[in-house]
């Protein structure tokens, strides 16, 4: 089981991944947690009656949840009690609150155990129906946001945090560009608004950085061009050099919406060419 560095905005991130799986699941009781110090931290409980969970520690290959995360694969009993294959560490915390049934999903990000989500019930009549589809789907979409915000803070790793103004090096600018323009593949796949937002929000603190447009001369802060953020996507992916096909795939949208965004945007920046559009766009500081 790895050592995970957890932010508290992966922690955000499960708290609303455990109410979605209580949402949309016939699971009463959901629970879950990162790993972190070689064990699951479950820090998030949805419809427990007792205490009995709070701050459960999960070692690996111990309980259902830990081999769930040393086998990488969901594992279900409806009879907990008396299942004689899986351990029994966990006793007092899982029979304490009742349950009888339990689901544990885990959470998985490059071939590597994140985190464990639980669905658990206090009987198994009340489970009749239950489709257990929907958390493994919420498992998915955890482990795709955990993998943008490792992506994230890999490229902020990456990146100057501050840098005088026209001491950069072409291959600093250039790394900050490419930096840049992932962000905006990233963004554009996220839903979570609020993830969206901080993404936004690291994408203007990189713009900020390139401090001089390529050939030295300073930057027009003053312009009355707005692109919109797809504008700036597509816009961002070209100034790498990348086909439409690229940009297209990068940013999962058809070839001919690309082809417009590209083209409403040179008719913005009044540039006859993709080329012309991205070095004015670098020049009033729209793009870094």
């Amino acid at each position: 089981m790895p050592i995970a560095d957890n932010s508290p905005s992966d922690d955000d991130a499960v708290a609303k991944a455990v109410r979605s799986l209580a949402a949309r699941t016939n699971f009463p009781v959901a629970f879950g947690g990162l790993i972190a110090d070689g064990e699951v931290q479950v820090k998030h409980i949805f419809g427990a009656r007792t205490m009995f969970l709070e701050d459960l520690r999960v070692m690996p290959q111990r309980g259902l949840g830990g081999q769930a995360v040393a086998e990488q694969r969901p594992r279900m009993t409806s009879d907990y009690r008396s299942n004689p294959r899986i351990t029994h560490d966990y006793d007092r915390q899982v029979l304490g609150e009742g349950i009888a049934t339990l689901l544990a999903v885990p959470v998985v990000v490059n071939g590597e155990a994140r985190g464990v989500l639980y669905g658990g019930a206090w009987d198994a009549a009340s489970m009749t129906g239950v489709i257990a589809a929907p958390a493994f789907q919420v498992a998915e979409e955890l482990a795709t946001e955990i993998r943008i915000r490792d992506e994230v803070r890999r490229r902020l790793a990456r990146t100057p945090s501050s840098a005088p103004t026209g001491t950069m090096s072409p291959a600093q600018r250039e790394e900050l560009r490419e930096s840049y323009a992932e962000l905006r593949s990233l963004s554009a796949a996220v839903t979570d608004q609020t993830l969206r937002a901080r993404l936004e929000g690291l994408e203007r603190r990189l713009a900020g950085l390139s401090g001089l447009a390529p050939e030295g001369a300073a930057v027009a802060v003053a312009t009355d061009i707005h692109l919109s953020s797809r504008e700036t996507d597509v816009l961002a992916c070209a100034a790498l050099g990348s086909t439409t096909a690229e940009i297209a795939a990068q940013l999962g949208l058809k070839q001919g919406t690309v082809k417009a965004y590209l083209g409403t945007a040179m008719a913005k920046l009044d540039s006859s060419t993709r080329h012309a559009a991205v070095t004015k766009a670098r020049l009033l500081g729209l793009l870094p």
